[in-house]
């Protein structure tokens, strides 16, 4: 009982980090019909950013983590206006193409910065607690609140403002939104600079208990496209839910089925939501 308890909560710890990762990319695909495939990348370069900041420069934690915060954000609308916005009226696949190298081009930024060797930042919630008879590390427990408030508030965010309101318009109806006013340019930039942010908070809040590398960006882009599926293609709700459903799959998958295949178990999921409901699972089909 206790070692299923203890995966749950690691499934919690990583699912946070996949959720905040997919709401992002379900925001872009909702608004835009764009698969960002260079998503995990602003994920990779946030937690680089605040490595450097709290290693090299000194910086404290959470001062780096909003710097690093605000130059991924700054970085998806600079990416929107320079690369996607020139794109919107062309084919897809002219989009999908770009994405892709994207992707390659910020990994090889940061091997170049940073070098291809893992690195580790220190976390200053490095101590253990004891949470209902298990042992937590505090680093964990506040990545778990961090990226509850952070969801809460993009929540709040989407039903409760006119720039919320905005984007959720552009998602279900692009030209009944445009015909009632909606700049479709300013959502597009308020997506990517929210959808980066998001991803350099995944980043920056994973780097203290994981490693820090230039091809980390990879593997939480293939699963963060497993969720926005899972969940429903931009669905904000099924990308919530469906990072921590993921999350759990492979940590119970891991601990009683077998750690070899872990990370196989996203695609497993994959397989049978599109076999079994392609629309995914918190989406009806139109």
């Amino acid at each position: 009982m206790e070692l299923l308890a203890q995966q749950v909560l690691n499934g919690l710890v990583t699912g946070s980090v996949y959720s905040l990762v997919a709401l992002g990319l379900t925001l872009i695909y909702g608004t835009m019909q764009v698969p960002n495939f260079a998503h995990g990348q602003m994920f990779m370069l946030g937690a680089y950013i605040a490595y450097a900041l709290v290693t090299a420069a000194g910086l404290n934690y959470w001062l780096a983590m909003l710097v690093a915060v605000a130059a991924i954000a700054v970085l998806g609308v600079v990416l929107e206006r320079l690369v996607f916005r020139p794109l919107r009226h062309a084919p897809h696949l002219n989009s999908m193409i770009a994405a892709l190298g994207l992707l390659l081009f910020l990994e090889a930024v940061a091997q170049n910065i940073w070098g291809e060797e893992f690195r580790h930042m220190e976390s200053p919630y490095g101590g253990v607690a004891s949470l209902f008879g298990l042992l937590v590390t505090g680093h964990r427990l506040i990545l778990v609140g961090v990226a509850a408030l952070l969801m809460t508030a993009l929540m709040l965010f989407l039903t409760r403002t006119m720039a919320g309101s905005a984007i959720r318009a552009t998602a279900q109806n692009p030209e009944g939104a445009l015909l009632v006013g909606i700049n479709p340019d300013r959502v597009a930039m308020s997506t990517f600079a929210i959808s980066g942010a998001l991803a350099a908070f995944a980043g920056v809040l994973i780097a203290p208990i994981s490693l820090v590398y230039p091809a980390m960006g990879a593997m939480i882009t293939l699963k963060a496209f497993v969720i926005v599926v899972l969940g429903g293609m931009g669905s904000v709700p099924g990308a919530l839910a469906g990072g921590y459903l993921l999350a759990m799959a492979e940590s119970l998958g891991g601990t009683y089925v077998s750690s070899a295949y872990q990370d196989l178990i996203a695609f497993v999921v994959l397989a049978l939501v599109f076999t079994f409901k392609p629309t995914g699972l918190f989406k009806e089909a139109a």
